[in-house]
C-alpha cells in the first residue's frame, strides 16, 4: 500500500473505519473487472487504485436517511 495515496485518501475520508469499508468494496469491484476511474501505473495494486480514486475525489460515500430493514421485520 502506497502511503502517499493513503494520506491523501484520509484527507477525503478522515474516519479510518469508513475508509477501510469504501476501499474494500472498491477493491472487490476492481477484482471483478470494473475499470479504474483514474490513470494507473503498470503493476499498480488494486488497493492503491482505490485509494487514488478516493484521493482524487472520483470515489465517495453517502449515508442513507433510513436504516435498511431486515426481511424479518
Amino acid at each position: 500500500m502506497n502511503s502517499k495515496y493513503l494520506s491523501a485518501a484520509l484527507q477525503r475520508i478522515p474516519r479510518p473505519e469508513l475508509l477501510i469499508n469504501v476501499v474494500s468494496r472498491r477493491v472487490r469491484q476492481l477484482n471483478q473487472g470494473q475499470r479504474p476511474l483514474t490513470q494507473t501505473e503498470p503493476n499498480m495494486e488494486t488497493v492503491d487504485i482505490a485509494l487514488k480514486e478516493i484521493a482524487e475525489g472520483k470515489l465517495t460515500y453517502e449515508f442513507t436517511e433510513e436504516p435498511v430493514k431486515s426481511p424479518l421485520d
